[in-house]
């Protein structure tokens, strides 16, 4: 982990979607870590920084990804970058991802952009002999993020779309409510919308299905002192503790599902 930027050159951009790109750069590990599926970096653009999950960590090849969907002001100068330009990455941080799971029936649900940490714990898992079914879930069909290179990789993939122009015709609550009638899983990992994540955390828990949660919150430091992006009740900062929180954390949680602050503190 490095606490200081380290300044690195985009030399890939994937336009994976009308909204989303993911960009591809160099990263040493040997000399900053090697980053875990879940964990995130803060991304500098030499103006601002945000927090951004890592979608790609290949180990054999030096190389780390972030995939970013075009929401603001931020991640607006971002989409405007080219191959050649530089930013700053500092991280990883965070709590991830269990990627020791070998030999079991996994699975794996993204939602929109949140199927960026996915997509990297999806990697981990299949060259561990896991078994994995995979929920990538849109809007619509052109929203849909890495199927291709899903597909490719070996897991199980089960699209679905809110406007049903591709895969199952509904939300992933209702896709993976579809699939336990025919499967049953030794575990789950889910990242996307938290409204999403608290109807698939009912679902699981009702299913007795343990699971790992990847949650957002308003991050400044991603270190833990500034408190921005601390959870009420327990008082745990995502940026430490989280972003990923097994089942019975989330649990603990209460705002989980209902409300978040914004950089004022102010509930949404």
């Amino acid at each position: 982990m490095n606490d200081v930027p380290q300044i690195v050159e985009i030399n890939e951009i994937i336009e994976e979607t009308p909204t989303i790109k993911t960009f591809v750069f160099d990263w040493d590990m040997d000399k900053f870590g090697v980053p875990s599926p879940g964990e995130f970096v803060m991304v500098w653009n030499f103006h601002n920084e945000k927090p951004m999950s890592i979608s790609l960590i290949d180990k054999e090849n030096s190389r780390m990804a972030i995939s970013v969907k075009n929401v603001g002001e931020f991640s607006s100068q971002l989409h405007d970058l080219k191959v050649g330009d530089k930013i700053g990455i500092r991280g990883s941080y965070g709590n991830g991802f269990s990627n020791d799971l070998t030999d079991k029936k996994v699975l794996a649900i993204g939602g929109g952009v949140g199927m960026a940490p996915i997509n990297a714990i999806v990697s981990d898992l299949l060259k561990k002999g896991n078994a994995v079914d995979v929920v990538p879930a849109a809007v619509t069909k052109e929203e849909l993020l890495f199927m291709e290179s899903l597909e490719k990789s070996g897991a199980k993939i089960h699209p679905c779309t809110d406007d049903g122009s591709f895969g199952f015709e509904g939300f992933a609550t209702d896709c993976t409510v579809s699939l336990l009638e025919d499967n049953s899983y030794d575990f789950a990992f889910v990242c996307g919308p938290e409204i999403m994540m608290k109807g698939i955390y009912e679902i699981l828990e009702d299913a007795g299905i343990s699971a790992e949660y990847s949650l957002e919150r308003y991050m400044k430091c991603a270190m833990g002192i500034c408190g921005q992006c601390c959870v009420d009740n327990t008082g745990w900062r995502i940026c430490v503790e989280g972003p990923v929180f097994k089942n019975e954390k989330i649990e603990e949680i209460s705002e989980f599902g209902k409300y978040r602050r914004n950089a004022a503190g102010i509930k949404q």
